[in-house]
């Protein structure tokens, strides 16, 4: 104010403090003012007059004003632009590519103080995040409504995480560690197993139940990069990640047997062979490109199983063109002892012979039965042998074009040499594969028993209501706080109305009425036991109350639910008789 500060700027602050004041305090002005730069004010203006408001709207840039406040669009920070995301990108690439890595998104919108307060916190940790995969997301609630009621966002600036297709809210201080931690808990906690001595070798076993290579990191941090966590989540499907921290005790003989360097990080993709790993990269700096590279080219064994579609079209794509022709050799095996020499031969010669053009897999004919019976047409020579087919995929139908080598796979010399023949011959000859048939598809072998995945959707269920009782936004809450109150309110009702209802009854029955009945009772089950013989049981009675006006609300007008009530009209001559006829018919419908 200019009459306590004697600054010779001040007066020409105040009065510029004062017009951006009553810019924001009146929609319209501020509307014209994010539309043209001026409020409406300056239309008459002449261009020198506008150039001067022009240059004292420029004052108020963020970097240069006393308020730091962006009123200027075309002088904002543009690093968010390229983050912007709309309602059907959201919907068609953002959630699907959630499943392969996580997303943080930012809700921001103009003239919001808070969110010029987190804006330097954000820039750094988004560019920092980008780098390692995780991807980045801003929503401009003034213009994506839509899209920010979607996500559940009632104020600005909010954060949160995607990942599954599941949103989740940060809710604490914006500082860097802390984004980073809510990244890193937005990851699933079993990506990355730690490796020591004493379990490496039951890890890199397990290549044969899970199906899948196995891939060792060595570096000298104690903690799990966040870099590898992205990584083995964007590959879990494909591949099981193991840690190793070399600095650790324990962890001596697995790194004298792969001959580690303790100072350089190592990656290591271990298949069917755990003794000697398939592929080794090591870099001063392990970058997210060439970690991408390398297991890209790793992702399968060398004979992979077929345990779903979703494999076998991965493993044995359908040919696009003459010159993209794929063919797949499938060695159609049993489990146990039995058939290990043949597997292990059919493995030998995979290695021996892999090309681009060529892909090695086998599968279990108790597990796939109709894949096999088609192929090998339930010929009674292969019937507990092994058996090697080509085959090439002709459409994504299912039509195959195939070959059966005649005899059973025994793994011998002579099989190798017949095998090699066969794909020599098809290099040149693409018409050997002379038979055709349709393929249904593959059982989903290692997919989870229905109670399974039953029990991990309620987890999820409960976990998110959880987050919603004591996170969410009380707006989101209102609905069904309100639904919920009103059931308790109409339950509780009902009851007391209820209540009062039996009370009423009971009190509004006069004594003597009462004594009254009793005695007709009586009278009546004496009569009753001697009359009715072997149907009734002598202590048995119907209860027969008297319909007076006092109790003919209760009895025919507040009739309960479910309830039924019959009336019997009598004359004082024909009551007695007609009653003990009354109850002997009716009595067994009312034990």
């Amino acid at each position: 104010h200019p009459d306590k500060n004697k600054d010779p700027g001040a007066e020409d602050k105040f009065i510029q403090i004062s017009k951006a004041y009553e810019i924001l305090s009146n929609e319209e002005k501020r509307a014209n003012f994010d539309r043209y730069g001026d409020a409406g004010e300056s239309q008459g203006f002449s261009q020198h007059q506008h150039r001067q408001f022009h240059h004292f709207h420029e004052g108020f840039y963020f970097d240069e004003s006393f308020f730091h406040f962006p009123f200027n669009s075309e002088r904002r920070d543009t690093s968010d632009e390229k983050y912007l995301l709309h309602f059907s990108h959201y919907v068609n690439e953002i959630v699907p590519d959630s499943f392969k890595k996580p997303y943080l998104i930012k809700i921001t919108s103009d003239w919001c103080f808070s969110c010029i307060h987190i804006e330097p916190v954000w820039k750094e940790v988004a560019q920092e995040l980008e780098v390692l995969g995780v991807g980045i997301g801003v929503v401009h609630a003034g213009y994506e409504r839509r899209l920010a009621h979607h996500l559940g966002a009632h104020s600005t600036p909010s954060l949160l995480g995607l990942i599954n297709g599941k949103i989740t809210f940060f809710h604490n201080a914006v500082v860097r560690e802390n984004l980073w931690q809510f990244v890193e808990n937005l990851l699933p906690g079993n990506l990355v197993e730690k490796i020591t001595d004493k379990n490496y070798i039951r890890f890199l076993s397990n290549w044969k139940k899970e199906n899948k290579p196995h891939v060792l990191l060595f570096d000298h941090m104690p903690v799990v990069p966040l870099l590898y966590k992205l990584t083995a989540f964007a590959y879990r499907d494909y591949l099981s990640f193991g840690y190793v921290y070399v600095g650790l005790r324990g962890t001596e003989e697995l790194s004298s047997q792969y001959n580690i360097n303790v100072y350089t990080p190592t990656m290591m993709i271990f298949k069917e062979n755990i003794d000697k790993p398939a592929d080794v990269v090591q870099a001063r700096e392990m970058k997210k490109q060439l970690i991408d590279d390398f297991l890209s080219q790793n992702k399968f064994l060398m004979v992979a199983r077929l345990t779903n579609q979703k494999l076998f079209q991965e493993l044995c794509p359908v040919k696009k063109s003459h010159r993209q022709r794929k063919h797949c050799v499938v060695l159609l095996t049993g489990e146990g002892d039995k058939f290990a020499e043949a597997y292990e031969a059919f493995l030998t010669f995979a290695v021996a012979n892999t090309k681009d053009t060529l892909k090695f897999v086998h599968i279990y004919n108790d597990r796939q039965p109709e894949f096999a019976d088609t192929l090998l047409m339930d010929d009674e020579k292969y019937r507990g042998k092994s058996a090697v087919v080509i085959l090439e995929r002709r459409n994504t139908a299912g039509k195959v074009a195939y070959k059966t080598l005649e005899e059973a796979w025994q793994g011998s010399k002579e099989d190798n040499f017949i095998l090699l023949d066969l794909l020599d011959q098809l290099r040149t000859d693409p018409g050997l594969l002379s038979s055709e048939t349709v393929l249904a598809d593959l059982n989903d072998e290692l997919a989870p028993m229905f109670l399974i995945r039953w029990l991990y959707s309620t987890l999820d269920y409960i976990s998110d209501c959880w987050d919603s009782v004591f996170h969410s936004n009380w707006r989101e809450m209102m609905p069904l706080l309100s639904l919920l109150f009103s059931a308790l309110f109409i339950l509780f009702g009902t009851v007391i109305v209820q209540a009062f209802s039996d009370s009423s009854d009971t009190r509004d029955s006069p004594p003597s009425e009462k004594e009254e009945t009793a005695a007709k009772t009586e009278k009546n089950n004496m009569s009753f036991s001697k009359e009715s013989n072997s149907r009734i049981p002598k202590k048995g009675f119907v209860e027969v109350t008297e319909l007076t006006g006092i109790n003919y609300t209760s009895n025919l007008v507040r009739l309960r639910p479910g309830h039924m009530n019959v009336v019997l009209i009598l004359s004082n001559s024909t009551k007695t008789a007609l009653l003990q006829k009354f109850a002997l018919e009716v009595y067994t419908f009312t034990g």
